[in-house]
């Protein structure tokens, strides 16, 4: 049976907002590009299957964009080429390297993790139903040192209390701390 690990960057008070943490650096884009690479197959929702294909793809043009910073192009890369799933009620079709699921979630997250030794989820949404569900065996907050004041709560929603066990911690230089937790037993 693979992995599902959760991975998001969060501010101190909690917030998921993709603007609401520090921008990027090197370290915080390696460390994202080496997580990408570890995983056989990314899962996102519809909102962050958006968001991250309106920056990621790879333009027709095959050039990356003025914007993208010569060390932001191996996360480019990688997420431009890595398997996605896609949950949508609203979506008829998707593209990207990905597959739309339909039909029972928990079902088919079940038959993914059978099909990939390890899957990462990214979003706000969607992670609350899995944790819910108890499809998810990691789960990766990349805290930033940032008091955002709005956004989405990480983990929103959740109608009962998760209980996990620290796995690993790790410093960044920018003040960003990694942590990594599984459900405690």
């Amino acid at each position: 049976m693979g992995t599902l690990r959760y991975s998001i960057n969060v501010t101190l008070d909690g917030s998921c907002h993709h603007e609401a943490g520090l921008p990027p650096d090197e370290e915080s884009m390696r460390y994202w590009t080496a997580q990408v690479r570890e995983a056989d197959a990314m899962l996102f929702g519809r909102v962050t299957y958006e968001l991250m294909e309106s920056a990621w793809r790879r333009p027709a043009s095959g050039t990356w964009p003025e914007w993208m910073r010569p060390w932001e192009v191996p996360f480019a890369t990688a997420i431009d080429r890595a398997r996605k799933y896609v949950v949508s009620s609203g979506l008829d079709a998707v593209d990207w390297n990905a597959e739309l699921l339909r039909g029972d979630l928990v079902q088919q997250v079940a038959r993914l993790k059978t099909e990939h030794a390890r899957l990462s989820v990214g979003g706000v949404t969607l992670p609350v139903t899995l944790a819910q569900h108890g499809l998810i065996d990691e789960y990766e907050f990349v805290v930033h040192p940032v008091v955002a004041g709005h956004g989405p709560p990480l983990l929103g929603g959740l109608t009962g209390q998760l209980r996990l066990e620290l796995v690993e911690r790790r410093e960044l230089r920018s003040g960003a701390v990694v942590t990594r937790y599984r459900p405690a037993s």
